[in-house]
C-alpha cells in the first residue's frame, strides 16, 4: 500500500480518478493506494447476504426507514482532514439518506453500521485501523465479517470488541433494535470450494 499526503484531494477528486485497478480511500488527509483485489466467492456471499438479511430487517421496521447500501459504497466520513472511504455494506439513518441529494456519488457523514468483509490480501493493520478510524468518526457500531474463520467482531466506542463465531447469534441493539441472525448464516452452510 502506498500513501500520498495530500490535502487537497476531496471526495468527489477520488471518485472520478481513473479505473486503473487501484482501491483509493482517503484517510485523515491522506491517499492511499493499493492494487484493487479480486474478491473471492466467500466475501461476495458474506457481503450478498449481510445486505439481504438487513433489508429483511428493514422490511419490518415501522416508517421512515433508513437505507442499506453495499458494494464498497463511498462515504465522506469527515472533512477536516478529509476522510473517504468505502464500506463493504452500511446501514444509514432515515435522516441520513433523505439528507443526501439525488445522484449523490457520495454519502456524506458516518453510517450507523459500517460492516466490513475481509479479504485474502488484508493486512492486520489495516484490520486494525479500519474499525477504529471509523469509530472515531462517529459511526456507532463496526462489523468484521471473516469469510475464512466464519466470525464476527463487533466494535463499539467505549467497549471491548464483541466475538461471535458460527455457532452463536449476532444482535444488532442499541444501533439496529431486532435485527437477529445465526452468524452461520451470514457465510452460508458449508464453506465454498471453487
Amino acid at each position: 500500500m502506498s500513501t500520498v499526503a495530500t490535502t487537497a484531494l476531496t471526495g468527489e477528486d477520488l471518485l472520478v480518478l481513473p479505473d486503473d485497478a487501484v482501491e483509493r480511500d482517503i484517510i485523515r488527509g491522506e491517499l492511499r493506494e493499493r492494487p484493487v483485489t479480486r474478491r473471492n466467492p466467500g466475501h461476495s456471499t458474506a457481503m450478498t447476504r449481510l445486505a439481504r438479511f438487513l433489508d429483511q430487517w428493514l422490511d419490518g421496521r415501522p416508517q421512515p426507514q433508513g437505507r442499506v447500501l453495499a458494494g464498497d459504497a463511498a462515504f465522506r466520513l469527515g472533512k477536516d482532514p478529509e476522510t473517504t472511504v468505502g464500506i463493504d455494506v452500511a446501514y444509514v439513518s432515515y435522516e441520513q439518506s433523505v439528507a443526501a441529494p439525488i445522484g449523490a456519488a457520495l454519502v456524506e457523514g458516518p453510517p450507523l453500521l459500517a460492516a466490513e468483509i475481509l479479504s485474502p490480501s488484508d493486512t492486520h493493520e489495516g484490520v486494525v485501523e479500519k474499525p477504529q478510524l471509523y469509530l472515531d468518526l462517529g459511526v456507532a457500531a463496526v462489523w468484521i465479517l471473516d469469510p475464512d474463520l466464519r466470525t464476527v467482531t463487533v466494535h463499539r466506542r467505549d467497549a471491548d470488541p464483541a466475538f461471535f463465531n458460527a455457532a452463536q447469534e449476532l444482535t444488532g441493539d442499541p444501533e439496529l433494535p431486532g435485527f437477529r441472525v445465526r452468524v452461520v448464516d451470514l457465510f452460508g452452510r458449508a464453506p465454498l470450494n471453487i
